[in-house]
Order: structure tokens, then sequence, then C-alpha cells
């Protein structure tokens, strides 16, 4: 079967992304020394994980409040026209991520803003759209986790005895 199509990953794989999302700056002799293969070895399975797209590409994650966002919040967005709402959000910088949805909502908005102020402005935007719902982020509890190949859902665990006393 076709690599790029329905990648295989084995156990060198896995480790090659869990490595590589926790630190994507490593150099391909770090990275085989930590998969334990060759510099050789590990750069052609990172050239094959990149052409099938299971590496997407490369970035830094930068601390928002360092950059002088201090309030992030979700915006639930009803429905409105696909193609407005797209165009809206691509003229919105502090949109860091949107995602159209199913459910009562047709948009979840992630922003970052600089205060209560810049808040509002933004959230305006989208206001006259549609209604919207917003709510702070006081605390993510889980953020930028390094994500592996799912295990097999049809693997059962095995079946334990229950003794009855």
């Amino acid at each position: 079967m076709d690599f790029a199509l329905n990648p295989t990953l084995d156990a060198h794989d896995t480790r090659i992304l869990a490595e590589l999302q926790a630190d994507a700056r490593l150099t391909m002799a770090e990275l085989g020394r930590r998969v334990h293969l060759s510099q050789p070895a590990v750069t052609e399975r990172v050239k094959k994980l990149e052409a099938a797209g299971v590496i997407s590409g490369y970035r830094a994650t930068v601390n928002l409040t360092r950059l002088g966002y201090g309030i992030r919040a979700i915006i639930r967005v009803g429905r409105a026209d696909y193609d407005r709402v797209v165009a809206l959000v691509q003229e919105t910088p502090e949109c860091i991520n949107a995602y159209n949805v199913t459910g009562e909502d047709s948009w979840i908005l992630e922003i970052a803003v600089i205060d209560v102020s810049h808040l509002d402005a933004v959230v305006t935007k989208f206001c006259i759209l549609t209604e919207t719902a917003t709510s702070i982020i006081l605390n993510p509890a889980r953020e930028h986790l390094p994500m592996l190949p799912p295990q097999r859902a049809d693997v059962k665990p095995p079946i334990r005895k229950v003794l009855n006393a």
C-alpha cells in the first residue's frame, strides 16, 4: 500500500513524531540518536512522513502574554453566511483559530486581544453578522500536546474473571 495514501507507522516513526513535536529544531543527527537510527535513516523517514502529510509543517510556539495579549477568549458564532464569516476571520488578525462546527453554534473562534476594550472591538465585528457568545479563557489545562497515532479500537482488553463471594 502507498505510504503517502495510507501511512503505516512503526515504533520508530512514532518516536520520531514525539521527538519532533517536543522539539522541531532537532538536527537529524540528534533525532537519529534519540530514536536509535542512523542520520540517513531518520532523514529518509522524516521525508516520508512529510511527503505523506503526517508532518504538515514546523513552527514556533509563542507565549501570547509575553507578546502583549492579556486576554484569550472563545467566541461562539451562530448561523451566518459561510463566506462572510470566512472573510471576516481572514481580516481579523486577533483570530488564532477558527473552526466551522456542528451543533447550536456554526463557528468556534479562538482570539487573542490586548485588553477588554480590544475584546469588545473584535467581538462586535462578529456580532454584526449574527448572535455570538464569548468566554474568556482563564487557564488552559492542556495545550500543544504531542499527538501520536491512535491505538486500535477493535482490540479488546483481556477478559478478567470475577469471583463471587
